[in-house]
């Protein structure tokens, strides 16, 4: 029987490997077969004349040496020429209409001819990439989040929507394929210094997680916490009020919960997909509530540069209005409280609770050690205290502190809206790294040799991680090339005359498609809070609900994405598969999701955030307690299954 049992399981599973090859070979074809297609399908005016406005000079007709007009213009002190081509005799200075559409959330608010200006811009740059600004441009992401979540292959999806952006892009050209695939996208990528640094913070924790696990603290925080922590409520609570607690910056907060957590969160049976769930959602959605923050910095940076009085202001009176962020932490509470999951996370926790806690992937990326007997609570506790405090001074000295003369020198909510992350989440690891180190050496609880075999140890542990963010981050230059943000921008400027009460909330699932399809919530920031600024008049109520709901969609679509650079840590930080971690969060995450949608178009309704977020808060538990309720009818018992 047994026999026959196996027999069968491994007919299934060859069974789904088949249908994932399937998937994939026909996501291949149809990738070629777009991009044929986009060269008919995809405007394609004449090189020349329609590109042009009336009465405007064409490429052939400008002779600089017969001191003809040439049709330049001025924004913001930047000179620009958008009437095809840029002719030869013009100054490098002069931009190009690549260069006008690639600003438009900061020509929307400084050129009066703006509207005429992206229109001829568009048309010349569509000259060359005849996809440019239209649906075209998203196609890529979506068929690398849709391969990801069919086939359970991340790096092969991303790979193919990568590919496709490059035929899109070059209609079909081979050369011009490879070439902007490898050289604009991969290299250039992960040769950006931002970039570059990021990578490197990664590298330097999973260093010091292994020289932490082998020195026993993670094994001696576990038991010490398994005293004080008798319950997986209790579990789930602390990782939750530690999220909280580090609000900084996102990737700290997702790779430092992480470490922390892992081990009480073993002890007590809960999953790391459940792990990774509650890392993510006190990731970002932690970080747009915090006035403190680099994600509080990059708002009021985007606001201010769009006109506003105060960006900070303006970012601390959205925060009641930031429904998703603030629903999101009553869900975790709620379900953490309740012990309730239901959809694939239900699968995770159930296995989880009988031994499992992986379900399916990572078994491999796991250490069974030795646990060192050496190893105290101080052996984690001193080297993450070490971690916070050198990457906050690392964050403000990037942003000025320090330096006399600059805007935060000695002022610490200046020098930290100023920072700059991926400069000072380097310092400061790099000086946590030295101190651990030599900390481990001074207490003898692994020799030189151990801490020098655990570097290595911590590369391999966040290969998976990086690799990801490798081929997210060009799977995101291919939709930035394609012009995916034009696009969205004049979407939502065309969906501005519609009835004002629900215009948030259209804002808000704008936010969340733009977010969600380009795994930047920064960059969609950047788009839409200028087009909204100028679509209110100041001190509107109706301003401050918008800019949240742009806010709110924005970490909704991050938190969703599977390519989201957030997403991909908070994945790392649990050491879980990372398909099993967007599969599982994102029916919570919709879940929220759909509550703060109706939630906007109550307060479209009411512009009063004292009556609208405890609504949105009694509408999140009641659709959770419906959820419990048709939950327990249908499934009854927990069952251990296996997650397909």
């Amino acid at each position: 029987m047994l026999k026959n049992e196996r027999y069968g399981y491994m007919k299934n599973l060859s069974a789904r490997k088949s249908r994932r090859f399937f998937c994939v070979l026909v996501m291949c074809i149809l990738t070629f077969i777009v991009g044929i297609i986009t060269c008919a399908a995809a405007p394609a005016e004449d090189a020349t004349a329609s590109a042009q406005p009336d009465g405007a000079v064409t490429d052939e007709a400008v002779d600089l040496s017969a001191d003809l007009p040439v049709s330049t213009f001025t924004v913001e002190g930047k000179e620009y020429y958008i009437d095809g081509e840029k002719p030869d005799g013009l100054g490098e200075d002069v931009l190009g209409a690549l260069d006008y559409a690639e600003n438009y959330a900061d020509n929307l608010g400084s050129d009066p001819d703006f509207h005429e200006h992206i229109d001829t811009a568009i048309k010349t740059v569509r000259n060359d990439v005849k996809a440019y600004a239209t649906f075209w441009a998203l196609i890529p992401p979506i068929i690398a989040i849709v391969l990801a979540l069919i086939t359970k292959e991340v790096y092969s999806s991303l790979v193919i929507g990568i590919i496709a952006g490059g035929i899109i892009y070059s209609g079909g050209n081979f050369e011009t394929t490879m070439s902007h695939v490898l050289i604009d996208g991969f290299v250039s990528n992960i040769a950006d210094s931002y970039n570059m640094g990021i990578l490197l913070f990664l590298i330097i924790l999973g260093a010091m997680v292994a020289m932490m696990n082998k020195a026993g603290g993670s094994a001696a925080f576990g038991r010490w916490t398994f005293k004080h922590i008798k319950s997986r409520t209790g579990a789930q609570l602390m990782t939750i009020l530690l999220g909280v607690l580090i609000f900084i910056d996102d990737y700290f907060n997702c790779l430092t919960v992480g470490s922390v957590m892992r081990p009480v969160t073993d002890k007590h049976n809960i999953s790391r997909a459940k792990l990774s769930y509650l890392i993510d959602a006190t990731a970002a959605p932690v970080c747009i509530i915090a006035p403190i923050s680099s994600w509080a910095a990059a708002v009021a940076g985007f606001a201010n540069a769009a006109g506003a009085e105060s960006g900070i202001k303006l970012f601390i009176e959205a925060i009641p209005y930031n429904f998703y962020a603030l629903l999101t932490i009553v869900m975790m509470v709620f379900l953490a409280l309740t012990g309730i999951d239901y959809g694939p996370m239900k699968i995770h926790e159930d296995n989880a609770k009988n031994g499992d806690l992986f379900t399916s992937g990572m078994h491999e990326a796991v250490d069974d050690m030795k646990v060192n007997e050496k190893g105290r609570v101080c052996d984690l506790v001193v080297p993450i205290l070490v971690l916070i405090v050198t990457c906050v001074i690392g964050m403000i000295y990037s942003g000025g502190f320090f330096t006399a003369g600059e805007d935060g020198y000695h002022d610490f909510v200046t020098a930290f809206s100023n920072s700059d992350a991926s400069v000072g989440l380097v310092y400061g690891s790099s000086i946590a790294l030295i101190f651990t180190i030599i900390f481990f050496l001074i207490r003898r609880v692994i020799n030189f040799k151990e801490i020098m075999a655990s570097v290595p140890e911590g590369f391999k542990a966040m290969v998976p991680a990086i690799m990801i963010l490798a081929c997210a981050w060009t799977l995101k230059a291919m939709t930035d090339s394609l012009g995916a943000k034009i696009f969205i921008s004049r979407l939502v400027e065309s969906s501005a005359g519609r009835l004002d009460f629900i215009l948030p909330a259209i804002i808000f699932a704008i936010a969340v498609g733009l977010s969600f399809a380009t795994g930047t919530s920064w960059g969609t920031f950047g788009i839409l809070i200028p087009i909204v600024l100028s679509v209110f008049n100041a001190g509107d109520p109706m301003e401050i609900i918008a800019i949240s709901a742009c806010m709110a969609g924005a970490v909704c679509g991050d938190h969703c994405s599977p390519i989201s650079d957030t997403t991909i840590m908070a994945s790392a930080g649990a050491q879980c598969d990372h398909i099993n971690h967007v599969s599982t969060q994102l029916p919570y995450a919709l879940t929220v999701a759909a509550v703060s949608f109706v939630s906007y178009i109550i307060a479209g309704l009411v512009k009063s955030a004292w009556i609208a977020l405890p609504v949105a808060i009694v509408l999140m538990i009641a659709t959770l307690f419906v959820i419990r309720a048709v939950d327990s009818k249908k499934n009854g018992k927990p069952q251990t299954k296996k997650a397909k």
